[in-house]
């Protein structure tokens, strides 16, 4: 596990929720949110340089991940829900406002935040998942087109158990698979295989993962360790009711179809990250969407993880945002 010098881990409460915080430096706020299947240490690289360049880096684990919060209902999971936590970790550690920056599922996170809460979240950054307006097509019945004739991962997590029960049998496999598969070191599919995350009639998510042969650059043997023990004690429906809940989501947010953020935005993707690929068209629509953009980059030959593939290239583009917000 990454040593991070004077770094502080604690607990808050974020209007009624606990929410664990792993936090370093001193300066204005900058708000860190994970996806799946993450933590707080996924921004582990950023963190220390945020903070090196005059910041508060707060990094949390989502409510239903590691130490913080795990409730058992699925509609807990709501981005209103999670936007409160992030709205009240700001306020817990007497902060009036942050720079929000999300990855994965903490991208929707970040930008749903900058959508309802502008005064609190005066910038936001997005990492892999393309900011998409709240708009007219039901999430779910997006996700079965786009599985076609098999089952695209986005449902298969939809039936509470049925993903719990396939990682359940091996989480520290099914965690490095996952992981590994959608990275920028895996391997193109052979013929005849899944080009994405999809599923078989009757088969498993992991039927199509890959497997490292070697030490990956980015990611070691320690790190791997560390999202096990996490996910051990937290277990994996937390994480997976996000996916559960994306069309409550679709119904809280309708006043908000079509509404653009106006704060100043920065967008991160990978060239080989999926989400990148299948968000162009929501890309190619910043100059609407995302009218205060500062920046839209895709990193060459990173995947999914691109704030540890490319750390270096995620913290200058970091840096270079967080200076011209300032």
């Amino acid at each position: 596990m990454m040593d991070i010098e004077g770094l502080v881990r604690h607990d808050v409460d974020a209007r009624g929720t606990r929410i664990h915080v792993a936090e370093v430096g001193e300066g204005p706020m900058v708000l860190f949110v994970h996806g799946f299947p993450e933590s707080w240490y996924s921004w582990r690289h950023q963190l220390p340089a945020v903070a090196a360049a005059g910041y508060r880096a707060v990094a949390i684990d989502v409510r239903g991940y590691g130490s913080s919060e795990r409730p058992t209902e699925v509609d807990a999971y709501r981005l209103v829900d999670l936007v409160g936590d992030c709205v009240g970790v700001v306020e817990a550690l007497g902060d009036e406002g942050a720079v929000i920056v999300g990855h994965d599922w903490g991208s929707p996170i970040a930008s749903t935040a900058a959508l309802l809460r502008p005064e609190v979240f005066r910038a936001v950054a997005l990492l892999s998942v393309a900011y998409t307006p709240p708009n007219e097509f039901r999430p779910t019945d997006v996700f079965r087109m786009m599985g076609g004739d098999d089952t695209f991962y986005l449902e298969y997590f939809q039936e509470p158990g049925v993903a719990e029960a396939e990682i359940g049998t091996d989480p520290a496999r099914w965690l490095e698979g996952m992981i590994f598969s959608a990275s920028g070191d895996a391997p193109p599919p052979l013929p005849g295989e899944s080009a994405g995350f999809a599923v078989s009639d009757g088969g498993r998510l992991d039927d199509s993962f890959r497997y490292p042969t070697g030490p990956l650059a980015w990611q070691g043997a320690d790190d791997l360790a560390f999202y096990v023990g996490e996910f051990a004690r937290a277990g994996f429906s937390g994480g997976l009711n996000r996916y559960r809940c994306v069309d409550h989501d679709w119904v809280d947010l309708r006043a908000w179809r079509g509404a653009p953020i106006h704060q100043p935005s920065l967008y991160i993707g990978g060239e080989k990250d999926g989400p990148t690929i299948w968000g162009a068209g929501s890309i190619a629509r910043y100059p609407e969407t995302l009218p205060g953009l500062h920046d839209s980059v895709v990193l060459p030959g990173v995947g999914h993880w691109m704030q540890q593939e490319d750390a270096a290239g995620v913290n200058a583009l970091l840096r270079d945002f967080l200076d011209a917000c300032s």
